[in-house]
């Protein structure tokens, strides 16, 4: 399965928003990752419409999760970020050329459909089965339980202090 960069980013920005205490700008979400704000805004705002995040305004605004971070799925940030198809789409090849199969005599996918529905459901299920919160928990294993309190310390820092955009 091949996913955009995009949804790197989304992940990496859910997981440090639970470490903070203040609504993020996305400049700010940006100047933590070393990635264009235009591009992390679109991945933000990917997470807005699906309702993962909201934008808060004013002053000190920027964006929060929308819900706890167990409640939010991988899958969920895919999705998002990257639509909700699935990965393999059957044009009914076999129905194709001289020796086609007729279209009456299908009557279920073939076995290359069914192995790729497989796959793609297995895929799916994992990406379901991780929160941000065992995300979150997998960073605190990694790095030490201090890193996302640094991150969140620095993100929370600077809010409403440089004159940036909001979100």
């Amino acid at each position: 399965m091949k996913l955009s960069g995009g949804v790197e980013w989304a992940l990496h920005c859910c997981v440090v928003l639970t470490a903070a205490t203040e609504p993020v700008p996305a400049a700010r979400l940006a100047q933590l990752h070393d990635v264009s704000p235009s591009y992390l805004a679109k991945q933000m705002q990917a997470l807005s419409r699906a309702g993962l995040v909201k934008s808060v305004q004013g002053k000190t605004g920027g964006y929060v999760l929308t819900r706890a971070a167990t409640e939010i799925t991988v899958l969920d940030v895919v999705q998002a970020v990257d639509g909700a198809n699935p990965a393999f789409v059957c044009t009914e090849i076999r129905q194709r050329g001289p020796l086609g199969t007729p279209p009456q005599d299908c009557t279920r996918p073939c076995p290359i459909a069914r192995a790729m529905a497989a796959a793609d459901a297995a895929w799916r299920a994992s990406l379901q089965g991780v929160s941000i919160a065992d995300l979150v928990g997998s960073v605190e294993q990694d790095s030490g339980p201090q890193a996302l309190p640094t991150i969140g310390a620095w993100l929370d820092s600077a809010n409403g202090s440089d004159g940036r955009e909001n979100s």
